[in-house]
């Protein structure tokens, strides 16, 4: 049978890539990537490609995956692939959207730019926006999406957990902590954040009861992890029953998966945007619905 949709993966995203090819119901290839000693990359297409080419991998650690997508993609057109879709569940260089120096690159346009001049759409989950609204204005492709994964996080809430108390970190949460609280009549709030730094915040909670709560901070990121770090230690103190952790893309750089886990949270978990050991939220299905609505676009 000759397919007319292609699903391409990468190596570290292998269940990912085989997952959205099913829900497609369409071939998958994972392509072969060698590194060299001086940290070039050599990228090995299959021998036959179709015509409408889905490439899927999320971009943590973008740096190396970028170039590597630059060759996938360069190499796909000269093989005659018409239209490629790329289905980022994390999008990177979205947080640098302003100069607040002198000098200061804004990175969302750049990479942006450098994305739609490869691929024809872009779809992601949760993007990260802060001083945009929508990611078009970052990514001028044809179409770019930014998916919500909230049903799917407030489903897994409450099948999981009886009467719990739903907690977003900032107010930049509060429209996407809101939308995943009310579609199950769940109770929720918001903190107010202060960032000090990079690795720096402080957290004040919402004046509610937390007594013998049963506790969800959600969050769109965790990367360094100080966010729910500086939540858990206020949330103890208030007499919370236990308190779980919930986000959509699980960077968890360096040590902060073991300091999380050490301030005796119940539960981590995530969405599988990022392959991580708290990965409990498919997206295959959410994924495939926005290519197949795109496919007659």
């Amino acid at each position: 049978m000759v397919h007319s949709m292609q699903v391409i993966g990468f190596p570290e995203s292998r269940r990912q890539s085989e997952a959205l090819a099913q829900a497609l119901r369409c071939p998958c290839h994972v392509l072969d990537i060698h590194h060299f000693p001086d940290g070039e990359s050599r990228v090995t297409l299959p021998s036959s490609l179709a015509e409408h080419l889905v490439i899927c991998r999320s971009l943590d650690h973008p740096n190396d995956k970028l170039v590597e997508l630059l060759l996938c993609c360069k190499a796909a057109r000269q093989n005659g692939v018409r239209r490629i879709t790329l289905v980022a569940p994390y999008l990177c260089y979205l947080r640098q959207d302003a100069c607040f120096h002198p000098g200061e690159v804004v990175s969302n346009r750049i990479i942006g730019e450098f994305l739609a001049a490869l691929v024809d759409e872009v779809i992601t989950v949760d993007a990260h926006l802060h001083r945009i609204q929508r990611l078009e204005q970052a990514i001028p492709a044809r179409q770019a999406i930014s998916l919500s994964a909230g049903a799917l996080l407030g489903d897994f809430i409450a099948q999981r957990i009886k009467q719990p108390l739903v907690l977003g970190p900032d107010s930049e949460s509060r429209q996407w902590v809101q939308a995943i609280a009310q579609g199950h009549h769940l109770e929720y709030g918001v903190a107010d954040k202060q960032r000090l730094g990079d690795r720096q915040v402080e957290i004040r909670l919402p004046d509610l009861d937390y007594a013998g709560r049963h506790v969800v901070l959600v969050d769109d990121v965790v990367s360094t992890g100080q966010t729910l770090l500086q939540a858990v230690r206020p949330l103890q103190a208030a007499g919370a029953a236990s308190i779980s952790c919930l986000v959509s893309h699980a960077l968890f750089v360096e040590d902060s998966y073991r300091r999380l886990k050490e301030t005796g949270v119940a539960a981590l978990w995530s969405t599988d945007s990022i392959s991580h050991e708290t990965n409990a939220i498919p997206l295959a299905g959410l994924l495939a619905g926005a290519v197949l609505a795109l496919e007659g676009s």
